[in-house]
């Protein structure tokens, strides 16, 4: 029984000599996973990263990321330079588009960090409203002696964020406790 195997070629159980390794390792976020969810997805339709599609707004700006989205990725055979990028554009917003391909062309080479893409197919289609994040209402309202000191902070973002944090903060009663660990 060489190799862990037994007499018809069957994996042998583990010996009782060695420690099973736990199985599934850490917790991950949904979000964490997504990308490679999405990998496989993404390149049969061309795209070599997924991510020219979740930052198309950074790469281009918020103005042409609102009439426009990247469709495909299309290189030569063999190559990863040189590609053709297919953009979705609303309506009568192709026109400025076709105007600016030369700047999207170095924002998005700029953003590979190469010359990947050499010029842009414009396909004028539907193209869906950006989603604006919103920040999460506050549960409970902030203490009286704490709102003053959050008064002066002009970032509403920021702002909501320590709000929500002074709001726990207040809600907890004594110290963190941690459990023991059995040995």
């Amino acid at each position: 029984m060489d190799g862990g195997m037994s007499k018809r070629g069957a994996p042998a159980p583990p010996s009782e000599g060695k420690a099973e390794k736990p199985r599934g390792g850490r917790a991950r976020a949904v979000s964490e996973l997504l990308p490679d969810v999405g990998r496989a997805a993404f390149r049969k339709f061309g795209f070599v990263q997924s991510a020219i599609v979740s930052r198309w707004p950074e790469i281009v700006g918020a103005r042409y990321a609102g009439v426009s989205a990247p469709e495909s990725i299309k290189f030569p055979q063999g190559q990863r330079i040189d590609g053709t990028l297919n953009l979705v554009v609303r309506g009568a917003h192709a026109t400025m588009m076709q105007h600016i391909a030369p700047e999207i062309v170095e924002r998005v080479n700029r953003f590979f960090g190469y010359g990947a893409i050499a010029r842009v197919m414009i396909r004028q289609g539907d193209v869906p409203a950006p989603r604006v994040k919103a920040a999460p209402p506050s549960l409970r309202p902030v203490p009286v002696e704490l709102g003053a000191s959050l008064r002066t902070i002009a970032d509403p973002e920021l702002k909501a964020v320590l709000e929500a944090l002074a709001a726990s903060v207040a809600a907890t009663r004594g110290a963190p406790t941690i459990g023991q660990v059995e040995e």
